[in-house]
């Protein structure tokens, strides 16, 4: 009975300790320390948020620059991430690719010759990279430039305002949301009224 009663205080000690103390403790470090990071890195608009730099979004039209495919069921779902496990010779991959090369070819008005960097047309393990490569910021840069009414340069010079350093080394890198709010900003910033508004 001794032993009993031991291993239960045992226990809700270490419950106490690893269950309440432990977080309220590290979630308070955290928001004391970095509040914007313990808080979701959320993007906010004219008192709005409007998403997270953590988590991708999926963009369609023509106005803003498209991410990473996600192979998720629903798109950019945080609650079921995960990639499609498929290998690089499964069918249905291949076939995946192929139609989204297709559709970046199609909706960028590229020639069959024009090299498709892979982060366009393959999605992340997780299915939620919130970031492209420049090179396929900068591939889009016409599409866009047409649907806004922007000149190109403007739209570069955004692009490199934007663009991050990656933790350990390597090519810079762009949130797309960051980027796409960016150009919402340069918009009403400059009252550019071409393109599709």
């Amino acid at each position: 009975m001794k032993e009993l009663l031991r291993s239960i205080l045992i226990f809700v000690v270490m419950s106490l300790l690893t269950g309440l103390a432990y977080p309220f403790i590290i979630t308070g470090i955290s928001n004391i320390a970095m509040p914007q990071k313990a808080q979701g890195s959320l993007i906010i608009s004219k008192d709005k948020v409007i998403g997270s730099a953590l988590i991708g979004q999926h963009f369609s039209n023509a106005r803003y620059f498209h991410g990473r495919p996600s192979a998720l069921e629903k798109p950019y779902d945080a609650s079921n991430s995960g990639g499609s496990n498929f290998g690089p010779s499964n069918k249905k991959f291949l076939d995946d690719v192929s139609k989204r090369v297709q559709q970046v070819r199609n909706e960028n008005g590229l020639e069959p010759t024009v090299p498709i960097p892979a982060d366009m047309v393959l999605a992340s393990a997780s299915g939620l990279d919130p970031h492209i490569s420049i090179e396929t910021a900068l591939l889009q840069t016409a599409r866009i430039s047409h649907a806004r009414g922007l000149p190109e340069t403007e739209i570069r010079k955004t692009i490199a305002d934007v663009a991050e350093k990656q933790y350990f080394g390597g090519p810079e890198i762009v949130n797309v949301l960051k980027l796409n709010r960016a150009m919402d900003e340069l918009m009403e910033k400059t009252n550019y009224h071409g393109g599709n508004k």
